[in-house]
């Protein structure tokens, strides 16, 4: 008699689940991630801290309102470099005495707040961010300056910091320095150039010079407080408006300054109530495939993140032109109150038909002064010699023309792939968009890995045959292989996050929370379309 063994069958997951499966691995990475940024700054948190010092974010938690969302960005900046992730700075938006403020705080526990070359990118970015906006400004400051060794990239280039804070102050847009530390060198024009200054009693320290250099320079002895300590600064130089006793009252005082400053929003806020989505956000994590080349429906991503029906919202997603250009999803939704445009890829590639459409979409936004929201996940456009005869440059022209003479404000999310011109038309960085955000399942470079390493072979193959020369086509493998990987590795988000070509890696379900906030703050000056466009080729 022979008997066999139950075996058990491992079920096998669905679509759905993998993809899930795989964007809650990429999720787990990028919190990783974020989290060197957060701790950055080591044992020196813990020397930091029995200083009876707040950290950064700590400072961050006090300043905004409780309850409050703080919207931190370029998180990953210097990802990948020399430096440390988040490059010393912490930046975002929050929410103070219910005024919306961009927020720039210094890290002292890295490297003593010094800042880098990806410092100086990120706050150029945070301060790009406030002008277009038309946000105060709040500067949590105890920095050491410039990071020497690497003086000759930032110093040319690092006047623009100081530029940008009186341009604010003439732009009538108020900024606030609360100085916890050491603010010297350059550093102490960022309290010399703003509009209101809180220093921190026998903490803050505002000098061009320290003692030391002091000493080289004239011969002069000297000691911190004398030279540039907070007392001596609120009591006889005037560069300090109000002296705080300690962290705490410097916080508790910045938020009087900002309830003082009678600030408004001056475009069009939502006044009615809006309905969650008509689909569960959750469900944003199984959409994307892994293989970027398959295909998924935008309509999923759009009814996921878009108000959903309801009162004065009768469709959730009103689609424009459905019969046509059928490659890419255009139509009119509201946002958390907020009514916008989207233009989303529903198939990688884009032709004529969809570059017409976009261009059309894009001028009507821009009569009903509406925002507009890119979501990305394209190849680029089409190649082809029926392409070609079809106008496909042209027509690719068209869209890009009315992309960058726009003037709503844009706002992109790279979902999936985002290639070759086909980011340029959907309004990658290079276009200004108000705010760029990026999923863990993005990818971005000037074509795909494999079709860029082909390129190179085919180039390879030919170059040969023109010289008379064998091509060595087992020896090449090895460097399309290395190609393939290098590009891989280049269009990843963290990548492009720690370049600051992103405003920041977001997890999918966080999507329209994000972009409330982002068109919350748009709304702080009236939206204006643009009244022409540069010649169109039809």
């Amino acid at each position: 008699m022979t008997t066999t063994e139950a075996t058990e069958v491992e079920p096998v997951e669905s679509p759905e689940q993998s993809r899930r499966t795989a964007m809650e691995a990429k999720l787990a990475d990028l919190h990783a991630e974020q989290a060197k940024a957060v701790e950055a700054g080591g044992k020196y948190i813990a020397r930091h801290k029995e200083r009876g010092k707040l950290t950064a974010r700590e400072r961050i938690d006090l300043l905004v309102d409780e309850g409050s969302a703080f919207l931190e960005l370029m998180p990953l900046a210097g990802w990948g470099s020399d430096f440390a992730v988040g490059a010393s700075l912490v930046t975002g938006i929050g929410v103070v005495e219910g005024v919306e403020c961009l927020i720039v705080a210094n890290d002292p526990t890295v490297k003593g707040g010094a800042l880098n070359p990806w410092s100086l990118k990120k706050s150029f970015r945070a301060a790009e961010i406030a002008e277009k906006n038309f946000l105060p400004t709040i500067n949590l400051t105890e920095s050491g300056g410039a990071d020497l060794p690497t003086q000759k990239e930032i110093f040319i280039p690092g006047g623009r910091g100081f530029r940008d804070l009186t341009r604010s102050s003439a732009r009538k847009q108020p900024t606030i320095s609360v100085v916890f530390g050491n603010s010297t060198a350059g550093g102490a024009y960022v309290p010399g150039m703003s509009d209101y200054v809180i220093m921190v009693k026998e903490q803050a320290k505002v000098f061009l010079a320290g003692p030391p250099l002091v000493k080289m320079a004239t011969g002069e002895e000297s000691d911190d407080e004398t030279l540039g300590g907070a007392e001596m600064h609120s009591r006889t130089s005037g560069l300090s408006d109000a002296l705080a006793i300690d962290e705490h009252d410097a916080i508790r005082l910045a938020r009087r300054t900002v309830a003082r400053l009678n600030w408004r929003k001056q475009g069009d806020v939502p006044t009615e109530a809006f309905a969650e989505p008509d689909l569960d956000p959750e469900d944003l994590l199984d959409l994307i495939p892994t293989d970027l080349k398959e295909p998924f429906d935008p309509r999923d991503a759009i009814l996921r993140i878009v108000d959903g029906t309801g009162p004065g919202n009768e469709l959730a997603f009103d689609e424009f032109k459905p019969l046509y250009g059928s490659a890419l999803c255009v139509g009119w939704a509201k946002l958390h109150g907020h009514p916008i445009g989207i233009l989303a890829n529903a198939r990688g590639v884009l032709m004529s038909e969809e570059a017409q459409k976009a261009a059309q979409f894009i001028q009507l936004a821009n009569q009903k002064d509406t925002p507009l929201l890119f979501l990305h996940n394209t190849t680029g456009y089409m190649v082809g010699a029926e392409y070609e005869q079809g106008g496909i440059i042209k027509h690719g022209a068209m869209m890009i023309n009315a992309v960058s003479n726009s003037k709503v404000p844009h706002l992109t999310v790279i979902m999936g792939a985002s290639y070759g011109a086909g980011n340029y038309g959907m309004n990658g960085r290079a276009y200004d968009p108000r705010f760029l955000f990026t999923w863990p399942s993005a990818k971005s470079s000037v074509m795909g890995p494999a079709q860029l390493a082909g390129v190179l072979e085919i180039v390879a193959r030919e170059s040969a045959e023109k010289k008379g020369q064998p091509f060595d086509a087992e020896g090449f493998v090895a460097i399309k292989q290395m190609v393939e990987e290098q590009i891989e590795e280049q269009s990843l988000p963290y990548v492009l996050s720690g370049m600051v070509y992103d405003d920041g890696v977001i997890d999918p379900r966080d999507t329209r929370t994000v972009l409330g906030i982002c068109l919350s703050v748009i709304d702080n000056q009236p939206i204006e379309g643009a009244m022409n466009f540069g010649v169109f080729r039809m």
